[in-house]
């Protein structure tokens, strides 16, 4: 199973998300995004690729009908997915671990930070694709992708 990840697209009117991005999500089977979309017709746009998971980020005004948090199974592999901001203390990656203490979850899909992350934590693998569209201080573009295969789970960011 291959998925997209994506976060932080802050989708304003007259936006679009850069070809390479749209090229690369035509071929999964799921796309997750951790939040920040700021519109709900990209939202609707990127379900014509393939099934979406979303959750809201603290830019997503009240149109953005999602939940805060979710927990996606995918072939054996639970994904918590977040945004990362908000009330618990610590930076971006802290919080998005925390969020999901105690429950069964191989993997934490978070953005917030707009920084590409990738990290184990008590056997917890911790991924912000980072933007694909708004790098802040990156020196590059970025998003991601999962692999999933008989269990075993694979994430890599694509950079540009």
């Amino acid at each position: 199973m291959r998925i997209g990840v994506l976060s932080d697209t802050h989708m304003v009117s007259g936006k679009k998300l850069p070809s390479q991005v749209w090229e690369t999500l035509s071929g999964v089977d799921l796309i997750l995004h951790a939040g920040d979309l700021t519109s709900a017709d990209f939202l609707a746009d990127l379900m014509l690729l393939a099934p979406v998971r979303a959750v809201k980020g603290n830019c997503d005004g009240p149109e953005i009908l999602l939940p805060e948090r979710d927990i996606v199974s995918c072939d054996g592999i639970n994904i918590g997915l977040i945004h990362g901001h908000g009330g618990l203390r610590g930076n971006t990656p802290e919080r998005a671990y925390r969020a999901f203490a105690g429950e069964n979850v191989q993997i934490v899909v978070f953005g917030h930070s707009h920084s590409p992350y990738l990290n184990e934590e008590d056997g917890v693998l911790l991924f912000n694709p980072g933007s694909p569209t708004a790098k802040r201080r990156e020196p590059q573009y970025s998003f991601g992708l999962l692999e999933i295969n008989g269990g075993e789970l694979k994430a890599r960011h694509y950079y540009f």
